[in-house]
Parts: structure tokens; C-alpha cells; sequence
């Protein structure tokens, strides 16, 4: 979860500065302040910077110390977090700084491509089949990027493209749900044509 208004109005230091100054965040930590520091959802200041979408704030961070791999208390990273934003240049930059694309997020036990295919963020999910993220990794709740598509999916045309990329980068079609349906029989049992493909 992002940062209520009620948290953001109660941070200080890098926390505060990890919302847009970069400036202030080298200041700090050169004056030793920790970029590890955790608030009390667990959420480090760079958390809070890819919550706000601030990518000068990241870079800083991750120059200063941060670590890039950090999960906060829900276990989500700064992948998933920009992949729920639908970020893809965060991704990008995430990935670059040292996140971890293959990295197993969220209280659902998933991916940050799981989480960007469910919303139908088709950019997020290309850039992450470009940066290797497990194409068919199956969650806690027997999903995997490409069954979450068609049964989260609207049907929509982000939603196709979600599927379609997952595809042509080669998921695995035939991996079943735990009622033993496969994607293809999902998306005809919803009647997404594209989508059975």
C-alpha cells in the first residue's frame, strides 16, 4: 500500500525527501542518515519514492545505499510497486539499479509480471519478459501471469496485449488453475477470442 496522506504529512528526513528532492536525499545520507531506514509499514524511503514515481529520488537512494532488492512488510519491492503503478520506466530503472525482476513478491506469493498482467499494464509486462522475470511462475492462488490476464483481465485490448506478449515470449499455455483449466479454457469460457489464441 502506498503512503497514506496522513504518513507522508508525518515523514521526515529521507523518508520526506524520497517524495522528489534528491538533492536532499545525497545531503542526508552524506550527513549519514540511513537509506535502509523502514517506517512503520516497513516501507524504506525508496519504497516511498517508487510509490510517488520519483526516479531522481531512486537513483539517489540506490547510489547512497538503499538496497535495491528491499521488500516492506506486504513484501512488495520496487518492481511490483512500479508495476502496479504502471511504470514501465521505473521498471526499467529499478532493474538497472539492481532490482530483481525474477524476485517472488507480494503477501500472494507472485511476481511483479503476475501483478503487472493482472492490471493489464502491457508495458510493465514487456519490459519485464525483456528483463527475464519467470514467464511461468505460479502463485498461492494457483495462477500464473498469463491465467491472472484472462481471469483479473477485463478482456480489454491491454489485457490482450498482456496475453499476447506473454505468449509470444513463450508461457506456457497448458499450465492449469486449481480446477484444472488452462488459460486457453478460461478466456473461451469468458469468450475473449483474443485471448484463446
Amino acid at each position: 500500500m502506498p503512503p497514506s496522506a496522513t504518513e507522508i504529512a508525518a515523514y521526515t528526513g529521507l523518508h520526506a525527501a524520497a517524495r522528489g528532492d534528491a538533492a536532499a536525499i545525497r545531503r542526508l545520507i552524506a550527513g549519514k542518515a540511513d537509506p535502509n531506514a523502514r517506517d512503520g509499514a516497513g516501507r524504506t524511503p525508496l519504497h516511498v519514492a517508487a510509490f510517488a514515481g520519483q526516479q531522481a529520488a531512486v537513483t539517489a537512494l540506490v547510489d547512497g545505499g538503499a538496497n535495491p532488492k528491499a521488500q516492506e512488510n506486504r513484501r512488495y519491492d520496487v518492481i511490483t510497486i512500479a508495476a502496479v503503478r504502471d511504470d514501465a520506466a521505473m521498471v526499467r530503472l529499478a532493474i538497472r539499479l539492481g532490482a530483481d525482476p525474477r524476485a517472488i513478491t507480494s503477501p500472494y506469493d507472485g511476481t511483479a509480471l503476475i501483478a503487472a498482467a493482472h492490471l493489464g499494464h502491457d508495458a510493465v509486462v514487456r519490459a519485464l519478459i525483456e528483463a527475464g522475470a519467470p514467464l511461468d511462475h505460479v502463485n498461492n492462488l494457483g495462477w500464473t501471469a498469463l491465467i491472472e490476464a484472462v481471469v483479473l483481465g477485463d478482456g480489454g485490448p491491454r489485457h490482450v496485449a498482456c496475453a499476447r506478449a506473454l505468449v509470444e515470449a513463450g508461457a506456457n499455455r497448458e499450465i492449469p488453475d486449481r480446477n484444472g483449466r488452462t488459460a486457453v479454457q478460461l478466456a473461451r469460457v469468458r469468450g475473449d477470442g483474443e485471448g484463446s489464441r
